[in-house]
């Protein structure tokens, strides 16, 4: 199937399946300062996640409180599961970013579905890291630590490591870098991530936010 470059917000949630990641950049001197230090085109990345009947959700770690954790059942900071319509809608409107979905290619399991449960249910609510925590951890993960890192207690979690965490426990990304190895412009198409099992991901779909 030919895909557009570009779809409505409907069709996205339509089309969308646990694994799919959404990208974001602002305008804001947040997100420009995140561009900046890391070098990537993009200042934020969450996952779907789309189970059985539920509606789709995102998995995602953000400094906002604007929408209900749907795992929790509350408002707080940090690692959220999000209704996916109104955190796409809240991110493009409330923080004026431009989105982007990109669909993993390959049968998601339910052993993998269940290690994203668990991964859920270990992670929400870990806060999101200061300004200078998330510089910290950014170079420390440029060392080559190894797979410790990856099954380490965790702290504090930003997008992208909760991304790359989740990917590691499900299977999909290898444990020999750090999670805090990896930010939102890896999983831009400029980078090849390697992914493993013949999984890989498709292009940047542009979303227009209604």
């Amino acid at each position: 199937m030919v895909l557009p470059a570009a779809m409505t917000l409907d069709e996205a949630v339509e089309l969308t399946r646990t694994g799919d990641v959404w990208l974001f950049r602002g305008s804001s001197t947040a997100d420009r300062v995140i561009r900046l230090t890391t070098n990537s085109p993009v200042n934020h990345v969450g996952m779907s996640v789309v189970l059985d009947d539920l509606p789709p959700l995102m998995w995602h770690a953000e400094l906002g409180q604007s929408l209900p954790d749907l795992w929790s059942g509350d408002h707080h900071r940090g690692v959220q599961l999000h209704d996916l319509r109104d955190a796409v809608t809240t991110w493009s409107h409330r923080y004026g970013q431009r989105a982007w979905l990109r669909q993993l290619d390959g049968p998601v399991t339910r052993p993998m579905e269940d290690a994203l449960l668990t991964t859920i249910a270990r992670l929400d609510g870990t806060p999101f890291p200061t300004t200078a925590r998330l510089a910290a951890g950014w170079l420390r993960g440029r060392l080559p630590t190894g797979r410790a890192a990856a099954h380490a207690a965790v702290e504090t979690a930003y997008c992208a490591e909760v991304v790359a965490r989740t990917w590691t426990a499900m299977g999909l990304l290898p444990d020999d870098r750090p999670p805090a190895w990896y930010d939102p412009g890896r999983f831009w198409s400029g980078d090849e991530l390697p992914l493993l099992d013949g999984f890989r991901l498709g292009g940047e779909l542009e979303v227009d936010v209604p």
